[in-house]
């Protein structure tokens, strides 16, 4: 379980190393606060979607010889746990609701929590591994969210050549963070 959760947040971390999520990666890490909002939101979503959707494929589609439908289903299940998410930011934490703004909705097009959830069965994940996984992924997209956004706070207070201003300075940042990461890949065999 450790190497499951390890491999999902250092090696094989989802922003970094699989450059999956780069819309809300970049757009909110400007605050370090709505980059962590945002990454317990995706937290959320990601590990309910994978509790519901590994019985869902395994329980009934597989039963059913549905396989096929599993994209449609798992979407509709991941939008169903944003509209949730969102209600509840919406009802118990404005603040954050009103800073996430568009973003908030476009985790249901989030491509790593769709990844995750076939991640988990083609890698034959029972129902704990593919929980553990899944906290793995959403870990390591917390932290390369907070990781970008103390980054930001530090380009801010930095001359920045005129031509790197503004998105190719973050996507230059994670780069380098990338290969930071990258020194990770001989951690677990």
């Amino acid at each position: 379980m450790t190497k499951i959760f390890l491999i999902a947040l250092l090696i094989n971390n989802v922003v970094l190393m699989r450059y999956l999520a780069l819309c809300s990666f970049i757009g909110m890490t400007s605050d370090v606060g709505q980059s962590v909002g945002m990454g317990f939101a995706v937290t959320f979503v990601t590990v309910l979607a994978t509790a519901v959707t590994w019985p869902l494929y395994t329980f009934v589609l597989v039963p059913l010889n549905l396989v096929f439908l599993k994209i449609l289903v798992f979407i509709l299940v991941i939008a169903s746990l944003v509209q949730l998410v969102e209600y509840y930011l919406k009802k118990n934490v404005p603040g954050l609701y009103a800073a996430m703004g568009i973003y908030l909705p476009l985790i249901t097009t989030n491509c790593a929590i769709l990844a995750v959830t076939f991640e988990n069965i083609s890698n034959n994940y029972s129902f704990i591994e593919s929980i553990v996984y899944s906290v793995g992924v959403s870990a390591g997209y917390l932290l390369a969210m907070v990781l970008l956004a103390g980054v930001r706070i530090r380009i801010r207070n930095s001359k920045v050549p005129k031509f790197l201003e503004g998105t190719p300075i973050l996507f230059v940042s994670t780069s380098l963070i990338a290969i930071a990461f990258m020194g990770f890949a001989g951690l677990i065999k």
